[in-house]
Parts: structure tokens; C-alpha cells; sequence
């Protein structure tokens, strides 16, 4: 079963993606050419520097009552690099 992680922050977006990219067993450098961004643009997103779009967004959610849930990537040996 996928874990859960739940997001109220930038910062917890970068967590999770850098726990997804943990679990893949990729490195920041491949990360970065499978989502075609530069990697020193992962590295500032994984620690945790974020846009006021996406904070707005995210309080705008919280004061909805809603939550933004990420799925990680359940670990799967054979798709390590």
C-alpha cells in the first residue's frame, strides 16, 4: 500500500518528491532529466523553497477544508536503476 503524505506546505511538497525520489532509488540528476527541469531547481524544490502561488493555493485549500494528499510510490525493487 502507497504511503501517504499529507502536503499544507511548499516545503512538504519538497519532502514528498524527495522521498518519491528516494524510493525509486534516483538520484537528484536523474530526477531532474525525467521531468526535463534543471537539477539545482529539484534541489531548491526538495529544500523547500516554494512560490506564493503555490502557499496561496494551499491555504486557500485549507480554509476550504480540503487536503492535498500526495501517493508515494510504493517500494519496488525492480524498478531501481
Amino acid at each position: 500500500m502507497a504511503r501517504r503524505a499529507l502536503v499544507r506546505s511548499g516545503a512538504d511538497f519538497g519532502v514528498a518528491i524527495a522521498e518519491a525520489r528516494a524510493i525509486r532509488g534516483l538520484t537528484q540528476v536523474a530526477t531532474a532529466e525525467l521531468a526535463t527541469v534543471e537539477r539545482t531547481y529539484l534541489a531548491r524544490i526538495e529544500a523547500g523553497a516554494t512560490t506564493l502561488l503555490l502557499d496561496r493555493i494551499l491555504r486557500i485549500l485549507r480554509r476550504l477544508g480540503a487536503e492535498v494528499i500526495v501517493l508515494l510510490p510504493e517500494e519496488d525493487p525492480d524498478s531501481r536503476p
